[in-house]
């Protein structure tokens, strides 16, 4: 179903932008199916969104017209308290702004990407390198960063072992941005179905996690598991694979709670962490490194009257590796 989404006016620090591409992130099917707890219907999702600028307010300075630019998951924060001050707005004492489904400045409703403009601060606008295809940048507004940020955290590089678990629209991304930071990368997928991919990605190793010898083989091995998959898992048995200090972060966001076995973490010192996306200098950070190592995400577009199939097919984990909306379909 086709809606119009109003949005506020341009104001003085607004930027006013096309869209051209958005990407369908998982966390798009859990809110709009209510996974997550309640959801402020009518809403438009989205937060994977590259366009162009077509109009700036009139005290904006980081952005022109014509400017290549995207927005990824949070469009403000308070910028007051600690967390923002130091430059991590996701993790805003007060509550950032999501991109959809969140309080607006103005008291309405947030409406994200599967639409053909969006007005955003220009603070929480980020530039898209000319090095990476419209397309092809949307993805890395959340599932890049999303990656990226614990891996620049926890020192993925040179001399560490770094497993991706699952190989769809994230640990795709964490394939690659691990890889290029140096680190021995080794996918930990359910089958080997993807396995020429996930090398040709960067990995070093590929296992299959229905098979229990993988789990005997890899005991002791990782200092960084970076969990991408939105489904429970044997947190016990992956915890077991970290040596000494390794730290599992989960990026992945199941609606069910993770049983947590404390004896695996007393094992060797382990830590079991959450991430989520980055800050805004963060996230510039992130897509000035791909557009330097030539990465760049691996989608599927489609066009706005397929996203209810695209649905069904991420849910399927029918996807190499991430739809991406020619929103020209909706115009």
């Amino acid at each position: 179903m086709r809606t119009t989404v109003e949005r506020r006016a341009v104001g003085p620090r607004d930027v006013l932008i096309e869209i051209r591409y958005a990407g369908i992130c998982h966390s798009d099917i859990h809110t709009v199916r209510g996974d997550w707890g309640k959801v402020p219907y009518p809403l438009t999702v989205g937060h994977e969104i590259v366009g162009q600028v077509t109009e700036v307010g009139a005290e904006v300075t980081r952005h022109s017209i014509g400017d290549r630019v995207g927005v990824g998951c949070m469009v403000n924060s308070c910028r007051e308290c600690d967390n923002c001050k130091a430059g991590e707005e996701q993790y805003c004492l007060k509550g950032m702004v999501g991109t959809y489904a969140g309080t607006d400045r103005d008291g309405s409703v947030t409406q994200g990407g599967y639409s053909t403009h969006i007005v955003v601060d220009e603070d929480f606008v980020l530039r898209v390198p000319e090095a990476i295809a419209y397309e092809t940048a949307a993805p890395l507004l959340c599932a890049g960063i999303t990656t990226y940020s614990p891996l620049a955290h926890w020192k993925a590089g040179p001399g560490r072992n770094v497993a991706v678990v699952g190989m769809g629209g994230l640990g795709h991304m964490a394939v690659k941005i691990a890889a290029a930071m140096g680190a021995e990368v080794t996918v930990l997928s359910q089958t080997l179905g993807k396995k020429d991919d996930g090398l040709a990605f960067g990995a070093a190793h590929y296992y299959a996690t229905s098979d229990p010898a993988t789990f005997e083989k890899l005991a002791n091995t990782f200092d960084l598991i970076i969990n991408t998959v939105s489904a429970p898992i044997d947190m016990g048995a992956y915890l077991r694979l970290l040596r000494l200090d390794g730290t599992l972060v989960a990026v992945g966001a199941p609606p069910e709670p993770l049983p947590v076995q404390v004896f695996a973490l007393f094992g060797a010192r382990r830590s079991f962490a959450g991430s989520s996306i980055g800050g805004i200098a963060e996230t510039q950070e992130m897509l000035d490194f791909c557009a330097e190592h030539g990465i760049s995400a691996q989608v599927e577009v489609i066009s706005a009257d397929e996203v209810n199939e695209a649905y069904e097919r991420v849910l399927k984990s029918d996807v190499r590796y991430r739809f991406v909306i020619d929103i020209d379909t909706l115009r």
